[in-house]
C-alpha cells in the first residue's frame, strides 16, 4: 500500500453520505483529485456533494459507477464505510478486481503523513480543542485544513479546507483523533494534544488500562521531531520520543492565571514558556473550556501564530454545536444544551454553569447514554449530577447495546443526592417545565436528546407558559 494519498487519480467512496466520509470526499475534491460514491440515501448532505461536482449514484449497481472509475486500479482508491453490507455489489467489483480499499480512518492517516497535522485525542474535549485550534489558524492566515468531530459554530461545518496549493506538505491538518474504536491509532501527527484519558469506552476496550494503552501507542507515533503537548498529570511522557510539554488549568508548562468572571465572561491569562497572554474574554463558557484554549494556544505557538493573532481568535471563537450552546438568555430565563455524556464531563459543565450563575436554581434533564456506560460510571454519574437543584432523569439512550439487566436510569436516580428529582419520557418532561418556575435549565447528554431542544426553546420563549 502506498503511503501517500497523493498517487492516486480518482477516489471512489461507498457511503459518501456519512458527515465523517462526506469530509473527506470534498477534501480530495477541492485539492484537485477525481472524487465520485455511492449512497444508499439522497440526503441533504448527498445533495450538496452533487452540488458541489461530485458524481453520487443511489443504486448498488456497478454499471453506475462512473467509468473512469473502474478502468484501471492502478488509478482508483476506493475508500468505504464499515457500515456498508458484505454483500454489497460495488464493493464485491472492487474486491474482485484488486482495487485498492481502504476505512476512512486509514486514508485520513495516509493524509497525515503527507500534511502538518495536528492530532487532537482525549476522551473530553477534543472537538472543542481541534476546533480552538482550526479557528486560530484560520483567522491567522495560515493555510490549514481541518476534519472536526462536531459542527462548528463558526463555519457551521465539520470541515475546514485549505486553499489550493502544489505544495501540499506546507498545508496544516488539524485532526480529532477519536479513540473509540482505536481509529487514531491511523494517525502520525507532527504535533500531538491529549486533553484527558479517563476510563471510557469500557463496551470496547473492556479495562481501563486498554484505554491507557491505546494512548501511550498513539503518543508513540507522534514524528520524533514533533511535540506533545498533554493535561498536567497525564503518564504518556516516556511513550514517545517527541518533545513533550504541559498544561492545565492552573499547573504546567502552559497554565492560566487570573481567571474572573466579567459580564458574564470568563476572562483570563494564559502563561507560557515564554511569556503571558492577557485579558482573553471568551464568549464560550467554562472552566473546561479555559483548559482547552490553553492547549490549543500551545500548538498554535508552536506553528509561529503570534500571541496577538491568538487572543483575537480565541475572543472570536463561539464553539461547537451541542457543547454549553446557549439557546436562550434573557433577565427571566437561560437555557443551555450541552453533549456531555460522561460524568467528569458533567461535572465540569454544571460547575461552570453555577459559577456562571451563582443563587439561581438549575434544572437539568439528562439523557443517560449506553447501559454499560451506565453500570460503570453510576457512581460518577450520580455524584455530578447532584451539581444541579433538580434532575429530570429519560430513560437510557441504548444507541449500539442492548438492555443489561438491572440497569436503568432508576440505578442514577436512586444514588442522586438531590431531593427534586425523578424519570420522565420527553413529552411528560415538557409539561413538567411548563408547570414550574424556571430559573436555568440545561439538557444533558449524547443520544436523541437534542430533539427536545427546538420544543423546550419554543416552551422557555413563551412568557405565558413559563410563568
Amino acid at each position: 500500500m502506498s503511503s501517500s494519498v497523493m498517487n492516486w487519480k480518482n477516489i471512489y467512496f461507498v457511503g459518501i453520505g456519512g458527515i465523517g466520509m462526506s469530509a473527506l470526499a470534498r477534501w480530495f475534491k477541492a485539492n484537485g483529485f477525481n472524487v465520485a460514491g455511492y449512497d444508499k440515501t439522497a440526503t441533504v448532505l448527498v445533495n450538496t456533494l452533487v452540488q458541489e461536482g461530485i458524481a453520487v449514484n443511489l443504486e448498488d449497481e456497478v454499471a453506475v459507477i462512473p467509468e473512469a472509475f473502474i478502468t484501471d486500479p492502478q488509478q482508483t482508491l476506493v475508500v468505504y464505510t464499515p457500515a456498508v453490507p458484505v454483500q454489497h455489489k460495488q464493493m464485491l467489483y472492487f474486491r474482485d478486481h484488486n482495487f485498492l480499499i481502504l476505512k476512512r480512518s486509514q486514508v485520513l492517516g495516509m493524509l497525515t503523513k503527507n500534511l502538518r497535522t495536528v492530532g487532537v485525542a482525549g476522551t473530553h474535549g477534543k472537538t472543542t480543542t481541534s476546533s480552538m485550534v482550526a479557528h486560530i489558524l484560520r483567522d491567522a492566515d495560515v493555510n490549514s485544513t481541518a476534519f472536526l468531530g462536531g459542527i462548528t459554530q463558526n463555519y457551521a461545518t465539520n470541515l475546514l479546507l485549505n486553499k489550493p496549493t502544489e505544495n501540499l506538505e506546507s498545508v496544516v491538518c488539524v485532526v480529532e483523533a477519536d479513540e473509540f474504536d482505536r481509529s487514531f491509532l491511523t494517525l502520525y501527527p507532527e504535533i500531538a494534544i491529549v486533553t484527558s484519558t479517563d476510563a471510557d469506552h469500557l463496551d470496547i476496550y473492556g479495562e481501563h488500562e486498554a484505554v491507557l494503552e491505546s494512548f501511550r501507542e498513539y503518543v508513540s507515533q507522534i514524528d520524533e521531531d514533533g511535540v506533545l503537548f498533554m493535561r498536567y498529570g497525564l503518564e504518556l511522557a516516556a511513550s514517545t520520543k517527541a518533545r513533550v510539554y504541559t498544561y492545565s488549568l492552573n499547573e504546567g508548562d502552559y497554565h492560566a492565571t487570573n481567571i474572573h468572571i466579567e459580564n458574564a465572561r470568563f476572562v483570563f491569562d494564559i502563561v507560557y514558556p515564554d511569556g503571558v497572554i492577557k485579558d482573553i474574554a471568551m464568549v464560550i463558557p467554562g472552566y473546561h473550556n479555559i483548559e482547552n484554549s490553553i492547549a490549543a494556544t500551545a500548538a498554535a505557538l508552536y506553528l509561529g501564530v503570534a500571541p496577538e493573532k491568538i487572543k483575537s481568535a480565541l475572543e472570536s471563537y463561539r464553539g461547537v454545536k451541542r457543547r454549553f450552546e446557549y439557546q436562550i438568555e434573557n433577565k427571566d430565563v437561560v437555557y443551555i444544551d450541552d453533549y456531555a455524556h460522561h460524568p467528569t464531563e458533567i461535572e465540569a459543565f454544571l460547575n461552570s454553569v453555577k459559577s456562571l450563575y451563582p443563587g439561581k436554581h438549575v434544572t437539568a434533564i439528562f439523557q443517560p447514554h449506553l447501559f454499560s456506560r451506565t453500570r460503570d460510571f453510576a457512581d460518577g454519574f450520580a455524584q455530578s449530577l447532584s451539581i444541579a437543584d433538580r434532575l429530570l432523569l429519560l430513560d437510557i439512550y441504548p444507541a449500539r447495546e442492548l438492555p443489561i439487566e438491572g440497569v436503568s436510569s432508576k440505578l442514577l436516580l436512586d444514588k442522586v443526592e438531590i431531593l427534586d428529582k425523578r424519570i420522565l419520557s420527553k413529552e411528560e418532561i415538557l409539561q413538567s417545565l411548563s408547570d414550574i418556575r424556571l430559573e436555568v435549565v440545561v439538557t444533558i447528554g449524547a443520544g436523541d436528546i437534542d430533539t427536545l431542544v427546538g420544543p423546550i426553546r419554543a416552551l422557555l420563549a413563551d412568557p405565558v407558559t413559563n410563568n
